[in-house]
């Protein structure tokens, strides 16, 4: 199991030129990656209930299952359990994932879920990744824009993905916040962002226009 740490920041599309720009400028070429989920739940939505959440996700170089629970956000910054690993093909190997599980809370409901598990959305987007270090510690820095889809009875529901992800690889996690902050003084538009990409792939299913989503809607963790 791993714990992940990470501060998320939500930005307007027309910004995400100007912020590759301040990486590149700042930290070097980012390394660009096309991103493909699927986001999988019973159609009683079991895993979300109990604040989980199951991706498999496309690589350029492989496909990966991840199993994740959610922890706290609070003001983007959120702390999760994960369990990734690889799979050969576009087809999640549950027993793998179970056997990986060191927590028997989220193995058990993973376990009764299994059964009944189908695809209910997915994120497609791109990414630009830069590595880079603050204060002694490691942060990967995310740069995502593109979708996410739904389709509910006939329907094809539509959000927009544009946010900037900060994950601590090592070190300090004041870290984030440190550069969270000189990001906000270069661009005061930045706003931490509390709703992961699962939560509002659930909310998408449930409304379509995200003017109206509810933010006290129970959470789900970013697969």
């Amino acid at each position: 199991m791993g714990i992940e740490r990470e501060l998320k920041l939500a930005l307007a599309p027309s910004q995400h030129d100007d912020v590759a720009r301040f990486f590149d400028e700042h930290t070097g070429p980012g390394r660009p990656i096309q991103l493909t989920n699927v986001y999988f739940d019973t159609s009683a939505c079991a895993l979300a209930k109990a604040k989980s959440a199951l991706r498999l996700r496309r690589t350029p170089e492989q496909w990966l299952q991840t199993y994740k629970t959610l922890g706290k956000s609070v003001a983007g910054l959120s702390n999760r359990q994960e369990w990734e690993l690889p799979v050969e093909r576009d087809a999640l190997q549950i027993d793998a994932l179970l056997d990986a599980c060191d927590d028997e809370s989220a193995r058990e409901t993973l376990e009764r879920a299994a059964p009944e598990l189908i695809a209910l959305f997915k994120t497609d987007f791109r990414r630009i990744v830069w590595d880079l270090e603050r204060e002694g510690s490691q942060i990967e820095v995310a740069l995502d824009l593109g979708d996410i889809t739904a389709d509910v009875d006939g329907e094809t529901r539509r959000a927009k993905i544009s946010e900037l992800e900060l994950e601590l690889k090592s070190g300090e996690e004041s870290a984030l916040s440190l550069l969270a902050a000189e990001l906000r003084g270069a661009f005061p538009e930045l706003t931490p962002e509390d709703l992961s990409k699962a939560q509002r792939g659930y909310l998408l299913r449930k409304q379509p226009d995200e003017k109206h989503r509810d933010e006290k809607h129970e959470k789900h963790p970013d697969a």
